[in-house]
C-alpha cells in the first residue's frame, strides 16, 4: 500500500508531504483546487509520462516521492530484482522532472529506466477514472481478469510452460528437417566434397605448423655448406692436427734436454689440438642437425599447396577446414540417419502438443465456467449502482487454430446497458459514466483478485447524486477492506464513509501573487463542515451541517 506521498515544486504545489493508512481516503476539494495536479504528480511517481509544465514557475526541477509498504510476496519484489534492486518490504519510488523536460528515475535510490518504474508502478497501483480505459480496453486484460477470478493463475502458469515445450520441440523439428532437405539438395557435391576433405585430413593449426617447418629448414639450407667447408678445414686432409701433434712429440722427447724451453711450447700445442677437437665436435653435432632429407622440404611444400588450393575452393581459412570437414560429414549423417532422428522429433513434437491442447481446452473449460460467475456477481452489483437495467456478460471465445501461450481463448467483458438493446462489448456500448460504474462492480468482485494493491478512483461518481453516490461509497468502503483506496470526489455520500479524509484547497500568498496548492488532514469537526459545504455549495447552512452529520452517522453505523 502507498504509505507516504511527497512532493516538491511541481505545477502549485511547493512542499506536501502526505501520510495514508489503509482503508478508504478521499481527496475532496472546490473545483480547481488542484486535485489533478495531485493525482498527475502521483503518476509521474508510478513512471507516468513526463512534463516540463509540471515543474512549478521558478524552479528548476519538481520531484516527487512515493513510499510502498509491500507484502512479501507480492510480483513487484520479481520487477526490482529483474532490475537489480533489493529491497525490506519498503519500495521508494521517486521520480525527477526537470524544467528543460528531462527526467530521471530511482527506486531505493537507484537509477532505473522510466519504463521499468512504470512496469513497477502499474504493480503497484491503478489509476481508474470516468474516462480511464487501461484496465477495461485490452481483451487480454479481461481474461487476466477472469483468470484471477477463477484462481486460475497456476493453470495459465502450467499451460505457458507446456506452450514453451511445444515451441522448442516444434523448432527442433523444423531445424533438423531445414538441415535434412538441405543436405538432400547438396548430396553429389556433400559426398565428393566430404571424401576429398576425409583424404586430405586437414589439422587444426597445421598450415602454421609446417610454414614454420619449412622456413626453418630453408635457413639451414643457407649456412649448410659454410659449415662442410669449415669442418673441411678442421677434420679434412688439410687440417693442421697431425703436423702440430708430431711437432708436440718431438719437442715432448726433448724436453728433459731443456725443459724450460719445451714445455711451455709443448703445453701451448696440446691446448691448440684440444681447441681443434673441440670445433671438431661442434662442426660435427651443427651438420648432423642441418642434415635432412631434401624430400621433406617438398613433402611440406606440397601439403602446404594442397591445403591452401582446398581452402581456395571451400572459400575458407585453412585452419577451418577442419571444422568443415565435420559439418559435411555432419550433413551426410543427417542424409543417412536424419529420417529416424526426424521421425523421432516430431513424435516428441507431437506429444507436446497433444499435452499442450489437452491443457488449454481444460483451461477453457474453466474459464467458461467461472465466466458465468463472474457475470453472476457483478449483475448483482449493477442494481444499486442505478445500472438495474443492464446485464453484464463474460463470453469466451475458444479458437483452437490460433493457440498462444495463456491457451485458444478470447475473453471480452460485454454489456447490455437496456433491455432489447444489442449487447456489445464494455467500451464501445458504455457511456463515460456508465463505464465507471461497471469498472467499480468489476473491481468490488474482484477486490482481492488481480487488482494492485492500491486503487485510486479520480471521480467516477461524476454526474451520479443521491442513492446511486451512496452506492458508490458504500461499494469503495467494501473495495477498501481489501485493498487500499484513494478516491477523488464531489459527491458527499463517497466522502462520509472514508477513513481518511484530505481537503485540497488553494492559498493566496505574498498579498495575491503567488498561488499554492494546500492539503489537509480533516478531522471529525472540520470533516463535517466539508460535508456540508459539498452538500449546500458556497453558503454553509444548518441544514447542511445536520445532513453531513446524518451521513457521517449513517456511515459509522
Amino acid at each position: 500500500m502507498l504509505a507516504r506521498l511527497s512532493i516538491r515544486d511541481i505545477v502549485l504545489i511547493e512542499r506536501l508531504d502526505i501520510d495514508f493508512v489503509s482503508g478508504l481516503a478521499v481527496l475532496t476539494g472546490e473545483t480547481g483546487a488542484g486535485k489533478s495536479i495531485l493525482l498527475d504528480a502521483f503518476a509521474l511517481a508510478l513512471g507516468g509520462r513526463g512534463d516540463a509544465g509540471l515543474v512549478r514557475h521558478g524552479a528548476d526541477q519538481g520531484q516527487v516521492t512515493a513510499v510502498f509498504d509491500v507484502e512479501a510476496r507480492h510480483p513487484a519484489y520479481a520487477l526490482l530484482a529483474a532490475n537489480g534492486i533489493e529491497s525490506d518490504g519498503e519500495m521508494i519510488l521517486r521520480r525527477i522532472q526537470y524544467a528543460d523536460g528531462r527526467t530521471r528515475a530511482f527506486v531505493n535510490d537507484q537509477p532505473i529506466s522510466v519504463q521499468a518504474m512504470k512496469n513497477l508502478g502499474a504493480a503497484l497501483v491503478e489509476i481508474h477514472g470516468q474516462h480511464d480505459e487501461r484496465a477495461l480496453v485490452d481483451a487480454a486484460t479481461h481474461r487476466r481478469l477472469l483468470d484471477a477470478f477463477a484462481g486460475l493463475d497456476k493453470d495459465v502458469a502450467a499451460l505457458e510452460a507446456l506452450w514453451e515445450a511445444r515451441r522448442a520441440t516444434q523448432v527442433a523439428v523444423d531445424e533438423h528437417r531445414a538441415g535434412m532437405e538441405r543436405a538432400l539438395r547438396e548430396a553429389d557435391y556433400l559426398r565428393h566434397a566430404s571424401e576429398e576433405l576425409t583424404r586430405l585430413a586437414p589439422q587444426a593449426g597445421e598450415e602454421t605448423a609446417l610454414a614454420e617447418r619449412r622456413a626453418a629448414m630453408m635457413q639451414v639450407e643457407k649456412i649448410a655448406g659454410d659449415l662442410r667447408d669449415a669442418h673441411a678445414a678442421v677434420a679434412g686432409t688439410h687440417s693442421p692436427a697431425p703436423q702440430l701433434a708430431a711437432a708436440a712429440r718431438r719437442l715432448e722427447r726433448r724436453a728433459a734436454q731443456a725443459p724450460r724451453l719445451v714445455e711451455p711450447a709443448v703445453r701451448a700445442l696440446d691446448a691448440a689440438l684440444n681447441a681443434i677437437e673441440e670445433a671438431r665436435q661442434h662442426l660435427d653435432a651443427a651438420l648432423a642437425a642441418a642434415d635432412h632429407d631434401p624430400a621433406e622440404l617438398e613433402q611440406i611444400e606440397e601439403r602446404l599447396f594442397a591445403l591452401r588450393a582446398a581452402a581456395r575452393k571451400f572459400a575458407t581459412p585453412v585452419d577451418d577446414l577442419a571444422a568443415l570437414a565435420r559439418r559435411f560429414a555432419g550433413d551426410l549423417a543427417l542424409i543417412d540417419a536424419g529420417a529416424d532422428k526426424l521421425a523421432r522429433l516430431e513424435r516428441a513434437a507431437a506429444e507436446a502438443e497433444t499435452c499442450y491442447r489437452a491443457a488449454a481446452e481444460k483451461l477453457s473449460a474453466a474459464r467458461r465456467k467461472a465466466s458465468d460467475k463472474l457475470a453472476r456477481a457483478v449483475n448483482g452489483e449493477l442494481a444499486p449502482l442505478k445500472l438495474d437495467r443492464a446485464k453484464f456478460s463474460v463470453p469466451v471465445e475458444t479458437d483452437p487454430a490460433a493457440p498462444g501461450p495463456q491457451g485458444f481463448d478470447r475473453v471480452e467483458f460485454w454489456v447490455q446497458t437496456n433491455p432489447g438493446t444489442r449487447p456489445g462489448p464494455l467500451m464501445k456500448v458504455a457511456s463515460g459514466g456508465e463505464l465507471s460504474r461497471f469498472l467499480l462492480a468489476l473491481k468490488v468482485v474482484l477486490a482481492d483478485r488481480g487488482s494492485a494493491p492500491t486503487l485510486v478512483f479520480d471521480e467516477i461518481d461524476t454526474g451520479v447524486g443521491g442513492a446511486v453516490a451512496d452506492a458508490i461509497g458504500a461499494r469503495l468502503a467494501r473495495l477498501a477492506e481489501k485493498a487500499q483506496v484513494m478516491a477523488v470526489t464531489h459527491a458527499p455520500q463517497v466522502a462520509a464513509r472514508a477513513d481518511q479524509h484530505y481537503l485540497i484547497s488553494k492559498e493566496t500568498l505574498d498579498k495575491g501573487k503567488r498561488v499554492m496548492t494546500r492539503v489537509a488532514s480533516l478531522e471529525t469537526e472540520h470533516r463535517r463542515e466539508e460535508i456540508a459545504r459539498m452538500l449546500a455549495g458556497a453558503e454553509i447552512t444548518a441544514e447542511a451541517r445536520a445532513a453531513a452529520e446524518r451521513l457521517l452517522r449513517a456511515a459509522a453505523g
